[in-house]
């Protein structure tokens, strides 16, 4: 079950960086901007968002082809549980959901479509500091900018090589680990460890045929830029009221970049509230967009984020019968699957 302690860190994780992001700003200012968005502009932002969703869910599909052919129809209420699970649970709990209810719907291992999820997180990354090194030369980036860009960059490049490493040579992982497991885990529970290690090896075996990574980074390039494209939507409904917000498309996807680097990280807070407006707040600002009105638009940004995911999730999680507690226990449903394989093998 969910933890109640969990959440109360995530609500107080929010607070802190929702308290950063107010902090020495004129309130009153933040709302009247608010207040004068035209908020027909939210049907094309929404639309466009779930252009992308779609995007990912077809990209989903193709990392998992080798497992199971699973139709793009069948995998998108997937898609939509597992988004709704990063929106309400700390910890980007979400992508463990989406692996426990691809599993229960699909019958495919939780350790192998979470290995397909690693990859596309990945591969998110690598595509946001893709548009980041793009971009950046038409940026005023401070020092402080540049070191948070550095640091991303390894971390990223360095998880990326590491899996292409064990997908390339995945007899010799094999073997790694098996002589890992030997020595540092008790004897009953080896061979449960190595069963879920084997299975995420095989959801890294995408990894190995350059064709089809290629594909999935252009699906990721274009999905992403469709991201950007709800941006530059939620801008304009606040343009055509008259705010003071005009940047060009580049520094809206620059911002959608550095807003999702940032939330990638699992941090414990509840559906990326604090952290999504204050990196927003301060990519804006690299481009003289005043404080208050970029704090507006990342709030009224997240909004149209957060609500109709959430919601379509929440519609699927309720025709696939799916409870609240399900959902919760799925928060630690590979320490679940290694538990049932130890009960099944043992005496």
């Amino acid at each position: 079950m969910f933890k109640r302690w969990q959440f109360w860190v995530g609500v107080l994780v929010s607070a802190a960086f929702s308290y950063y992001a107010l902090m020495n700003l004129q309130l009153e200012e933040v709302w009247a901007a608010l207040s004068r968005f035209q908020v027909l502009w939210l049907l094309p932002a929404v639309a466009v968002y779930f252009v992308a969703v779609l995007l990912r869910t077809y990209r989903w599909h193709y990392l998992l082809r080798h497992m199971k052919s699973i139709p793009v129809k069948r995998l998108f209420p997937v898609v939509t549980i597992g988004y709704m699970g990063n929106n309400v649970y700390p910890f980007r709990a979400g992508e463990v959901i989406r692996a426990y209810v691809l599993k229960r719907r699909e019958n495919v291992s939780g350790s192998a479509s979470l290995a397909t999820i690693v990859v596309e997180r990945i591969l998110d990354g690598l595509t946001m500091l893709t548009f980041v090194f793009a971009i950046v030369p038409f940026v005023p980036a401070t020092v402080r900018f540049r070191a948070t860009l550095a640091v991303a960059s390894l971390l990223f490049f360095g998880a990326l090589a590491a899996f292409f490493l064990v997908a390339s040579s995945p007899r010799r992982t094999e073997q790694m680990y098996g002589w890992l497991v030997n020595r540092l885990v008790p004897a009953r529970f080896r061979g449960p460890v190595k069963g879920i290690l084997d299975k995420f090896l095989v959801g890294l075996q995408v990894l190995r045929r350059g064709r089809d990574l290629l594909l999935v980074f252009g699906v990721s390039i274009v999905l992403w830029l469709a991201e950007a494209g709800k941006y530059w939507f939620v801008m304009h409904g606040f343009r055509q009221a008259g705010v003071a917000i005009n940047v060009p498309f580049h520094a809206l996807v620059l911002t959608a970049a550095l807003v999702n680097l940032a939330t990638s990280i699992p941090l414990p807070t509840i559906g990326y509230i604090g952290p999504f407006e204050v990196v927003g707040k301060e990519s804006l600002m690299l481009f003289s967009v005043g404080e208050e009105v970029a704090l507006s638009f990342m709030l009224a940004l997240h909004a149209a984020l957060w609500f109709p995911i959430t919601m379509l999730g929440f519609y699927y999680m309720v025709r696939e019968s799916i409870s609240w507690s399900e959902l919760s226990a799925a928060q630690q449903a590979a320490e679940q699957e290694r538990d049932q394989r130890l009960v099944e093998e043992m005496p």
